[in-house]
């Protein structure tokens, strides 16, 4: 099963911790022999899902939507960032140098065209800027990739 990541950043600890342990449950439910996770490993979902993967025994590969992509990120993701990329199986790069929204969206579309399944940590609502969680889950949606949406019952961005 190659599965895929989406997903809002910036989420509150209460949040967070209810998606990292959503992420945890859905992954345990998996064959690790089986299992590949697909991730741009940014912060917040990314990240969390890439982490919930690997120790769960499966596989990881990366997504880079520009070469200048992990200085966009913020510092302080800079080394889980890197510990995730040097455990990565495999890399894919878009070939673009500046990390705009648009390399972010074709970063995502590169990633949703290598899996099987997209998991979407979504709020359902309109992206706040183009290449946004929702761009992701309409381009997945548009190509026939069938999309998870994973969101705790009452919970908000902000």
């Amino acid at each position: 099963m190659r599965l895929g990541i989406t997903g809002h950043r910036g989420l509150s600890p209460a949040v967070e911790k209810q998606v990292r342990d959503a992420l945890a449950a859905l992954v345990d439910d998996l064959s690790a022999e089986d299992l590949t996770g697909i991730s741009c490993i940014a912060d917040g979902p990314d990240a969390w899902f890439a982490q919930a993967v690997l120790a769960h025994g499966g596989r990881l590969e990366v997504v880079i939507p520009a070469a200048e992509y992990r200085q966009s990120l913020p510092d302080w993701h800079h080394p889980v960032y890197d510990d995730l990329l040097s455990r990565a199986v495999d890399v894919h790069h878009t070939g673009l140098r500046k990390s705009t929204s648009q390399a972010h969206q074709a970063g995502s579309e590169i990633l949703v065209g290598l899996t099987d399944e997209l998991i979407a940590v979504w709020d359902g609502l309109p992206a706040r800027g183009y290449g946004g969680t929702a761009d992701v889950v309409a381009y997945a949606r548009r190509v026939g990739v069938p999309v998870h949406i994973l969101w705790p019952d009452g919970a908000t961005r902000d």
